[in-house]
């Protein structure tokens, strides 16, 4: 039987949607990034994945590891682990960075102990992803924020000169 890697003081729990996958990384991640690339924002049906990395040897599967499935793309040197049973990606794992692990960071409940300050593949970005316009209540549904369509000027016959 192999030894348990010894955990730090310090770790954060996550888990996929149903809770049949738990896992846990010693705090603080290594870091933590906004990934716009096409094929994340496909993985995880999001405009974009806030992610956080772990060494490995910081990372650990407490459940459910038998609930895992796994697609890898040979051709990007990239594997992504789901939840079998709910769907919830739980791992980006890069041929590139084998001692790293990367786990969506809305799996945690909990801080990580890194802010996510860096955007990566912002050239793939979605044309369609909120980027802080303003916004107003929209009348009659409460809890629900809208963006008014921006004010075109309008040219007059007189201006056209």
């Amino acid at each position: 039987m192999a030894a348990k890697p010894k955990a730090s003081a310090v770790q954060a729990a996550g888990a996929c949607v149903c809770g049949a996958v738990k896992i846990e990384i010693d705090v603080p991640a290594r870091w933590a990034w906004h990934d716009h690339a096409a094929a994340s924002r496909h993985a995880h049906g999001a405009a974009y994945v806030t992610y956080v990395a772990s060494y490995r040897s910081r990372f650990r599967i407490l459940e459910g590891e038998d609930s895992l499935t796994r697609f890898e793309d040979a051709a990007a040197g990239t594997a992504r682990s789901f939840c079998a049973r709910c769907g919830a990606p739980v791992l980006y794992e890069r041929a590139r960075s084998p001692t790293m692990v990367n786990i969506p960071r809305a799996l945690f409940t909990e801080r990580t102990g890194r802010e996510p300050r860096y955007h990566m593949n912002l050239s793939e970005q979605a044309d369609w992803t909120y980027l802080g316009e303003p916004l107003a209540p929209l009348k009659g549904y409460p809890g629900v924020m809208w963006a008014r369509p921006r004010k075109t000027k309008r040219i007059l016959p007189d201006d056209m000169f």
